[in-house]
């Protein structure tokens, strides 16, 4: 047994077996220069681990294949390994719960053929099959290559996952904080992402309407959404006269010099002050 190695097929890669070596690449359990792509028994019996080949799905022996008939759950080489982690305490549960919302599912549903293909709507799945290369009949190098493209693309995007998660964790105490006084406006001083955590904390039975936060040089007055799901839509929308509007006409029709923008979708505008967005937030309540 190699340590730190990985066995996976060989010709045409897919997201679930690329995005498996990624996970493990991301908690440094192998290392890049050892991952074998090959279906030679011989090979893969030596590998540490061994993902989307060989016909066995157990954690214990560190093996996950889909393939077989024995297996008839709905996870892919990706989702086998992402439960692993989370066995192995490896991925705090939280973290688990976000990769597995935010990407795993969607590549087991893929693999397993389970997921539907929209147009104009791109996939992480069909972006790493983007990676193969254009030509069928190349050799076995080039094909090996792209699939370490691929690795490090995927690499990239769960780490940027991972650490958007820790900044998200890092900043719901000030979200919890900006909820306790129960008010229809949750107020912040710096901008942070307070969706997701506010939704975690109970937000759905929260009274809160808007959010004001600062964005950039400017101040946001944004809408609450009844609920995660349905993140587009508002509890309460700005103005109909607002809709679109932007500049001198903006302030015209607001009455309030501080206006910059209104989303044509009532659901978000920006403000010059913090003041001004109170003001727009004043309007907006006379007017219900």
């Amino acid at each position: 047994m190699e340590p730190r190695s990985l066995g996976t097929h060989d010709g045409s890669f897919h997201a679930d077996e690329v995005t498996a070596c990624s996970l493990l690449l991301l908690v440094n359990l192998i290392d890049r220069d050892k991952i074998y792509r090959t279906r030679d028994p011989g090979v893969l019996d030596q590998c540490d681990f061994v993902c989307d080949v060989g016909g066995i799905y157990s954690s214990s022996k560190r093996r996950f294949d889909h393939h077989q008939v024995e297996y008839q759950g709905p996870l892919s080489s990706a989702g086998m390994v992402l439960f692993y982690l989370k066995e192995q305490n490896l991925l705090e549960p939280h973290l688990f719960d976000y990769f597995n919302k935010a990407l795993i599912m969607g590549i087991d549903a893929h693999d397993n053929g389970l997921s539907k293909l929209e147009p104009g709507v791109t996939s992480f799945s069909q972006v790493i099959s983007n990676f193969m290369p254009i030509e069928y009949n190349v050799s076995r190098e080039k094909m090996d290559v792209a699939f370490l493209r691929a690795v490090d693309f995927a690499l990239g995007h769960l780490s940027r996952l991972k650490e958007r998660h820790a900044y998200t964790m890092r900043c719901r105490s000030q979200v919890q904080q900006a909820m306790a006084d129960q008010r229809r406006v949750l107020m912040f001083d710096e901008s942070i992402p307070w969706l997701e955590n506010f939704f975690e904390l109970g937000g759905e039975t929260h009274p809160a309407e808007f959010v004001i936060m600062p964005t950039e040089h400017h101040w946001k007055l944004r809408g609450v959404p009844p609920s995660l799901s349905e993140r587009m839509k508002v509890r309460k929308a700005h103005p109909s006269e607002w809709a679109g509007l932007h500049g001198e006409e903006f302030k015209k029709i607001s009455g309030i010099p501080g206006a910059i923008f209104c989303h044509k979708g009532r659901f978000i505008s920006v403000w010059e002050t913090k003041q001004d967005a109170l003001k727009a937030l004043g309007k907006i309540w006379d007017k219900a």
